[in-house]
């Protein structure tokens, strides 16, 4: 009887362990399985971290990240989809610090440019992309004066449209040059930049390269501009019409709010998430378009680098029902005048 009882009490224990080993597995390997991705990631993007304590913190957060970004993208309904990027081991206030908060000071000065020369065009192509006709730069990287950016864009822009010719244009002459480079890396208005380069032109990015800090303003090369514009002009406030008028003829520079972490996270598709209006960010409409015969959407080209989004750019839904657009697109916009 004794012996019966221990075979089976044998036995039942052999069932249970045999029960809870899968199970403790299962917690392991996601768990082994997500160190894995984040030390891929790491070398993806060169990245090493000070010590354990400071790797164990952005593990923490790199999974948190990982975790939000699958579960939008198994969600049925969104037309876009997020990616693990380089922003991945940020927590979303230390991405709105380090690559948009600073941009509160980009926001557009009310200007004495109140006239819109596009006010009566009627002839408004259904799509448009400037890229594809040869008036747009490659995306930039903004490690350091990535408030002139936009304005640096369109002004690339008009010039190739009316040129003929497409420069890239520095952005380090305006970072080093304007306002004895006391804005440098830390911000300024769009407006700013432009009466910049109305006031002086602008050189290319091989006359003046980007250092990525402030630097001392080299007048020699400022004094060599193969671009220059008259003036800028701002789109009505609160139009999606008004600014597609403005766009089908030439890149326009605008603000968003950008501080979301679908925005952090974009990787694909017309993005339509929610999203306020405390505009914080800069980028440029280079065109729009329209997806699957319904979804109007605009092109930006942003300055995250390539690894951010659709290889650097975003395509945003247009005409919402909400008069300054989504993500405010529709609230600050302007553009330079040859």
């Amino acid at each position: 009887m004794a012996t019966t009882c221990l075979i089976y009490c044998f036995t039942i224990l052999v069932i249970t362990i045999s029960a809870l080993v899968p199970q403790s597995t299962s917690r392991i390997i996601p768990e082994a399985s997500m160190m894995e991705r984040h030390n891929q990631w790491m070398a993806r993007y060169g990245l090493e971290y000070k010590d354990v304590i400071e790797k164990e913190k952005r593990y923490r957060i790199f999974k948190a990240n990982v975790e939000y970004i699958e579960s939008v993208n198994n969600a049925e309904d969104k037309p876009y989809k997020l990616s693990v990027n380089q922003f991945a081991d940020q927590t979303n206030d230390e991405f709105k610090k380090a690559h948009i908060a600073y941009m509160n000071l980009f926001k557009t000065k009310s200007s004495a440019a109140t006239s819109f020369k596009y006010e009566n065009v009627t002839a408004v192509p259904p799509s448009i992309d400037w890229r594809k006709k040869g008036a747009v730069t490659s995306i930039r990287d903004a490690i350091c004066g990535g408030w002139t950016f936009p304005a640096v864009d369109t002004v690339e822009g008009i010039t190739k449209i009316k040129g003929g010719k497409l420069y890239t244009l520095s952005v380090q002459e305006i970072v080093d040059c304007f306002n004895e480079g006391k804005n440098g890396c830390g911000g300024g208005f769009t407006t700013e930049a432009f009466e910049f380069i109305k006031q002086h032109g602008l050189t290319t990015e091989s006359n003046y390269p980007t250092k990525g800090k402030v630097g001392t303003c080299d007048t020699k090369k400022e004094a060599e501009p193969v671009a220059k514009i008259s003036g800028y002009e701002n789109v009505p406030v609160d139009s999606e019409e008004a600014l597609m008028k403005a766009v089908s003829n030439q890149p326009v520079a605008v603000s968003i709010d950008a501080a979301g972490a679908d925005f952090q996270f974009y990787s694909s598709g017309v993005f339509t998430s929610q999203c306020g209006t405390t505009l914080d960010h800069g980028v440029t409409v280079v065109g729009y378009g329209t997806e699957k015969g319904k979804l109007r959407y605009w092109i930006i080209k942003n300055s995250w680098g390539t690894t951010w989004g659709e290889d650097g750019y975003m395509r945003l839904q247009k005409d919402t029902n909400a008069k300054e657009g989504l993500c405010g697109i529709s609230m600050e916009a302007t553009y330079p005048t040859v």
